[in-house]
């Protein structure tokens, strides 16, 4: 890896340290609004008895403490070590959970170890996104599953777009980079499954999965918000006091308009299969 990306993956793992605390304080919330895309995981995984499966960019622990109960071993890795701390604390010592701390685009594994792989909601973080597919697909057995999740495009998805079009209408922060890790950098509609193709995983499928955040009130999805996301808080950090009040009210104004009664915001997202091709 080049020194701009190992720089990218150092600054993200300092990023997602800083952030633990949070994704633990909230971590009920966010386990039931990425449940139906884990589900989904799953569901095209088919994880049986004599698997050993990996999940990538596990931060709390998830989705692999959900397949762990169905099969004989599951590898939980995450590039942060306080992520993985809290999903340390989740395993309660299940004798067929590891932990490793590990970069998606370096694997340290040998060829050919796990019979499946999952990956929820990291690949729009990972440094090279063609390396982590690469990465993927020679770890896995010859016939081995992998499956993964992405967010859709930004109108499918207004719980990240609330909060970031009112701090960019106060705050007008540059561009990201062509490119660039963020939210929606997989959103367009067979990225990944083109990545997939050119690292040599047949079988490959695309499906869209529907889910909400369902955090009750505007006042929790700020605070949530503002907890958890690290471009939020890294923008709103270039605010004055006054703005960042005018922000926080303006973003609690307009969830309330569209969610008066109860706020549980609609999301989307795609999850995309592959299989390691056996040897003819």
């Amino acid at each position: 890896m080049d020194t701009a990306l190992e720089q990218i993956r150092d600054t993200q793992r300092a990023s997602w340290d800083k952030f633990s605390p949070g994704w633990e304080k909230w971590d009920d919330v966010n386990m039931r609004f990425l449940g139906p895309v884990g589900g989904e995981i799953i569901r095209r995984l088919a994880p049986g008895p004599s698997d050993v499966v990996l999940d990538i960019a596990s931060g709390t622990g998830e989705p692999g403490l959900l397949i762990a109960p169905s099969v004989q071993k599951v590898v939980i890795s995450d590039l942060s070590e306080d992520m993985l701390a809290v999903a340390r604390a989740k395993a309660h010592g299940r004798a067929n959970v590891e932990l490793v701390a590990a970069d998606a685009c370096a694997l340290p594994f040998p060829d050919a170890t796990f019979d499946a792989v999952s990956c929820r909601m990291g690949f729009m973080f990972f440094p090279s996104m063609e390396q982590a597919a690469r990465e993927m697909a020679r770890v896995l057995k010859p016939g081995g599953r992998i499956a993964v999740s992405v967010w859709n495009i930004p109108e499918r998805n207004f719980w990240v777009t609330a909060i970031m079009g009112v701090i960019h209408k106060h705050l007008s922060p540059p561009p990201p980079a062509p490119g660039a890790p963020g939210m929606f950098r997989c959103a367009a509609d067979g990225l990944i499954a083109d990545i997939f193709d050119k690292a040599g995983l047949i079988e490959v499928e695309q499906y869209e999965v529907s889910t909400q955040l369902d955090v009750g009130t505007a006042e929790n999805y700020w605070t949530m918000m503002t907890e958890v996301g690290a471009p939020i808080v890294a923008a709103l950090s270039k605010a004055d006091d006054a703005t960042h009040e005018a922000i926080h009210r303006e973003v609690v104004a307009l969830v309330e308009s569209k969610y008066p009664a109860h706020v549980a915001i609609d999301a989307s997202a795609w999850v995309i299969y592959g299989e390691r091709p056996i040897p003819s």
